[in-house]
């Protein structure tokens, strides 16, 4: 693999956990450490061949014993040597194929920039209205039966039937979220991490795609 590295609109790192530090002024900053690990371009889409044009990027690397032979033969078609289990795609207006092979580049991220963060929001089980949907309840007094259920739904005889995406208790969380516009407090290569002012997407441990931001 060349060391060589692609500049790139986006990449994925993981969610470390969040601290604070004090800038010149003595200010307390709340920052998000990432992890910054290897994005290498596993393979190269083409508008001829595919329809678009884009970089599919690998990461997450596990041992050999834990990778499939599939995923094997996919990154050897690219000359990397490391098992990378994690695939995700890039869209660029221009590729190349010389890229195939190389590591992403953070040249596209330096300090006090602007970045769009996506990732799985944090999964929270099965919740009911008021936690899942914020809805008011019932009164909270002695003698009331009705304190936290959804309440009824009015369906009668027509239509006789409950409408979809009627808001009802369920599943709370791990759906995909994006914060937009969060600032680059610091980024350091030599230790492998970088610092997002405030809160992101996502639990610890977790898989973050941070790109450029789009509104700025």
């Amino acid at each position: 693999m060349s060391d060589a590295k692609v500049s790139l609109p986006a990449f994925y790192g993981i969610k470390a956990g969040m601290t604070r530090i004090f800038d010149q002024n003595g200010n307390h900053v709340p920052v998000t450490v990432v992890k910054l690990i290897p994005n290498v371009i596993s393979q190269v889409k083409t508008a001829e061949k595919d329809g678009y044009t884009a970089y599919q990027v690998a990461y997450n690397e596990k041992r050999e014993s834990l990778a499939t032979a599939p995923s094997k033969g996919h990154l050897k078609k690219a000359n990397i040597e490391k098992n990378l289990s994690e695939l995700s795609e890039i869209k660029v207006s221009e590729v190349s194929a010389d890229a195939l092979g190389k590591e992403a580049s953070l040249d596209e991220f330096p300090v006090s920039t602007y970045v769009d963060v996506t990732g799985p929001s944090k999964g929270k089980g099965f919740a009911g209205v008021m936690k899942r949907w914020n809805f008011q309840g019932g009164p909270a007094a002695h003698g009331s039966h009705f304190h936290r259920r959804p309440g009824s739904i009015g369906c009668r005889a027509t239509p006789a039937r409950v409408f979809a995406n009627k808001k009802l208790p369920g599943h709370l969380g791990v759906e995909t979220s994006t914060v937009q516009n969060v600032q680059v407090v610091e980024v350091n290569l030599e230790a492998g991490y970088m610092l997002l002012k405030g809160s992101i997407p996502g639990s610890k441990n977790g898989f973050v795609r941070v790109a450029k931001a789009v509104k700025k």
